[in-house]
């Protein structure tokens, strides 16, 4: 008895699905993207720890960055201290004070509410990243892609 072509597309069919379940498994495993490389959205602190290890390797007291002009466990400047506290005064403190973790993440959150609310509130990684990075309009600045990449990495571990 000869197959039909029903028979044939169903024995072809039987048989594709298996094979390409396991190619598309295979290249998950083996570029490393496990769900999250596209994940465009995670939690604020998630965001921050990922900025603070790309910035100073999580190092308790990081060595002055940007040749001695960036401070802190974020690498901030001045003029981005400045604009976080134009925007929240209440902050308070002086420049030196970013130096301190605690004091730091006000800064960068205070700055982010100022230049990024809408990627602040909803988490939004890449444009946190790339305004925190390349200032008020890193987020459309093509210099900070490797940046945003190199956040992205951390955030995928």
């Amino acid at each position: 008895m000869t197959p039909n072509r029903r028979q044939t597309t169903a024995v072809a069919l039987g048989l594709f699905w298996p094979v390409a379940g396991i190619l598309v498994f295979s290249g998950l495993v083996l570029s490393g993207n496990h769900g999250h490389a596209h994940q465009r959205y995670w939690p604020r602190a998630e965001i921050l720890s990922a900025i603070r290890f790309v910035e100073s390797s999580n190092h308790p007291s990081p060595p002055d960055g940007d040749q001695g002009r960036a401070i802190g466990p974020f690498q901030i400047h001045p003029a981005y201290w400045m604009d976080a506290l134009a925007a929240q005064p209440e902050i308070g403190g002086d420049y030196q004070d970013c130096r301190t973790l605690d004091y730091a993440r006000r800064i960068v959150a205070a700055y982010m509410q100022r230049y990024a609310p809408t990627a602040w509130r909803k988490g939004d990684a890449e444009v946190i990243a790339r305004v925190h990075n390349g200032g008020p309009n890193g987020a459309e600045l093509p210099g900070t892609l490797g940046y945003w990449e190199l956040v992205r990495r951390r955030l995928t571990r």
